[in-house]
């Protein structure tokens, strides 16, 4: 009734995500896609991160502990990944699909999983068992991709919409740490490619709002030909 066709949905801490990417979302329109992914291609085998592959010939969030270590290493005649297309939880799906195709099958999305569950002992404080003790039902927001009828995949480039922050700072990876110098690296390419110049420490943040710039554009009036010490916001 409020119009609404399509939504665009992501799940991980990430902030190069761009929210309701209109190359993205037009991609998927353009192939009447009721779902879609966007995907990075994985760094190397070991990169823990589910792929895109198909399932009992459904397409499907293949989980890394799921691929053996000949699928995980299996390379192609230019010596990419095989099963590269690295999941970042950056979909598209559309209303209708939803509406009629996943929420009637609900139900039956849910996996049995074996956790560690935390209760209250027998003196009422909290007890955190050492070993899994319940059952809990999940589901992931990928587990309706085998519902799919028509399914698009789009790869990106990693370092310009993907800085995961999973872990804690000080971690060499997926860290505040490692986020904030990725959107510094990008935010400096965009003012350097608008013909601005940057001087300072090279580690000190360069931020361009998203409120002055989506992807990179517009920017050239903002700081051709000046130069900007760093660390800056631009806004």
């Amino acid at each position: 009734s409020t119009g609404v066709k399509s939504l665009h949905v992501f799940s991980v801490d990430n902030p190069l995500c761009r929210p309701a990417d209109p190359r993205f979302v037009g991609y998927c329109l353009s192939k009447k896609a009721d779902c879609g992914n966007k995907c990075v291609w994985k760094a190397s085998p070991e990169e823990k991160v589910g792929v895109m592959a198909k399932k009992g010939g459904r397409p499907s969030v293949v989980e890394y502990s799921e691929l053996d270590d000949a699928r995980k290493t299996l390379r192609d005649s230019n010596g990419r990944l095989v099963f590269g297309a690295g999941n970042i939880c950056n979909h598209f799906f559309s209303v209708d699909f939803l509406a009629e195709v996943v929420v009637p099958k609900m139900s039956t999305m849910f996996h049995l999983a074996h956790k560690k569950i935390p209760y209250a002992g027998e003196d009422g404080k909290p007890v955190k068992p050492e070993s899994n003790n319940g059952v809990k039902l999940e589901a992931f927001i990928f587990d309706v991709f085998p519902m799919s009828s028509r399914i698009a995949i789009l790869e990106t480039f990693r370092e310009e919409e993907f800085a995961p922050v999973k872990n804690a700072p000080g971690t060499a990876s997926d860290s505040p740490d490692s986020a904030r110098s990725m959107v510094n690296l990008l935010c400096r390419k965009w003012v350097e490619k608008a013909g601005g110049n940057i001087d300072g420490d090279a580690n000190a943040v360069v931020e361009v709002s998203p409120l002055v710039s989506y992807a990179g554009e517009g920017l050239t009036e903002r700081v051709a030909g000046k130069t900007i010490s760093a660390p800056y916001h631009l806004e």
